[in-house]
């Protein structure tokens, strides 16, 4: 047994999972939450055999005080000492955390040190909801586990293979390179281990595939990938532009921005909030949640009806964009929450690509099967797959080829 722990860490919480890298299994996971707040909250659950679906061995909830991320890591720590399996034998041959933005300065895991550290630090003026709390969480897990390797995994890592031309936006470049203004794209470890799932499924060369890969939850990107690399991808300079996602606007006129700052005198904070927490499917319909969408547009909710059609429409554009910039392609990859449970956003975001040969079975695609499996018809030019993320999974492998190195 080779176990990795794997840490995502937020301002107020920190998920964590740990796998054993032999097997490719988890082998428990929990969530720490509302940290700083009068009550916390804890659960923690062991896996028999580490399918978290039906092998649960256990669940623990708690609620308790948890003043800060080094109180949770000790509250996660007395998880495993009472519940299991021990952290002590055998000893977590690596920490591996996920840092959703690295800038251009990371490109692949890092071993984190203090100048990491700093580093970290610096780049939360690009990411200010999410490197300030990935910094807690690393600080309270070297405290916990000073005498293991301690790996950052960015999201932003995979999507250094852009182009310029895909990485760059039409504005002052000397403004641009004082502020670090550029597309860094998001999601990446997702994309990396759902494209190269999708190759090791169809047992072709990565290195020959054009891929497209769609990772649909409440948070939405895709990515265009040729020979296992990111040429392009939704997501920009924040995980704001793209997609229509659950409470993000996605794509939009910037000067929006200063017709809503003029009228309604919204200071940036404001700006930010509406266009993050405020828009999207529950801008649209008052509902983040594709489940709640679907059915009431089922029942003939107008609200509803519009903010699928404006998601499904979105969608489409990138897919098509993302065939003219690979120049066809051989594999389309569903993933995430609602690319994986959602048969009908699957249908409808293909429908329109007859043409390029995409052939979707419904059977197949309505099937309640659960793992990676192909949706497509046996004469798709295009085959289509649905692939269950594991991005606990990614972060554990790379943080494993960087420990042992």
């Amino acid at each position: 047994m080779t176990p990795v722990l794997v840490i995502n860490s937020g301002s107020s919480s920190f998920k964590y999972q740990l796998v054993d890298v032999d097997t490719e299994r988890a082998l428990a996971a929990g969530l720490v939450e509302r940290i700083g707040e009068s009550v916390g909250a804890a659960s923690h659950t062991v896996y028999f055999s580490g399918a978290a679906v039906a092998a649960t061995k256990a669940t623990t909830t708690q609620e308790l005080p948890i003043a800060d991320h080094t109180a949770g890591f000790e509250v996660m720590l007395g998880a495993f000492a009472a519940q299991g399996p021990s952290l002590q034998e055998p000893r977590p041959v690596a920490v591996g955390h996920r840092v959703v933005q690295g800038g251009a300065r990371f490109f692949e895991p890092t071993l984190i040190t203090p100048l990491v550290e700093i580093n970290i630090d610096e780049l939360s003026a690009l990411a200010p909801l999410h490197n300030p709390g990935a910094l807690q969480g690393i600080k309270a897990a070297r405290a916990a586990f000073g005498d293991v390797p301690h790996v950052a995994v960015f999201d932003t890592a995979f999507h250094q293979t852009m182009p310029a031309a895909a990485s760059t936006y039409a504005i002052d470049r000397e403004t641009a390179e004082r502020h670090r203004i550029r597309k860094y794209g998001f999601h990446g470890t997702s994309h990396k281990f759902v494209s190269e799932a999708a190759a090791a499924f169809l047992e072709r060369p990565l290195g020959d595939l054009r891929q497209i890969v769609l990772h649909l939850g409440n948070g939405a990107s895709a990515t265009a990938i040729a020979g296992g690399a990111s040429v392009d991808t939704s997501m920009g300079l924040t995980p704001l532009e793209g997609l229509v996602m659950g409470t993000r606007s996605g794509d939009l006129d910037p000067s929006v921005l200063g017709v809503l700052a003029r009228r309604d005198e919204m200071s940036p904070a404001d700006l930010d909030a509406f266009l993050n927490k405020r828009s999207g499917l529950l801008g649209l319909a008052g509902a983040s949640d594709m489940r709640d969408i679907t059915r009431r547009r089922a029942e003939g909710d107008p609200h509803a009806t519009l903010a699928f059609d404006v998601y499904i429409h979105r969608l489409r554009a990138y897919i098509g964009a993302y065939f003219a910039q690979l120049g066809g392609v051989d594999v389309i990859s569903f993933t995430a929450g609602v690319g994986e449970n959602a048969p009908l956003v699957r249908a409808e975001a293909l429908a329109t690509f007859g043409f390029a040969g995409v052939r979707i079975d419904p059977e197949r695609n309505e099937a309640a099967e659960r793992g990676i499996r192909v949706i497509s018809t046996d004469d798709s030019a295009v085959t289509v797959l649905v692939v269950p993320t594991d991005e606990e999974l990614e972060i554990a492998r790379q943080a494993y080829a960087v420990a042992g190195a």
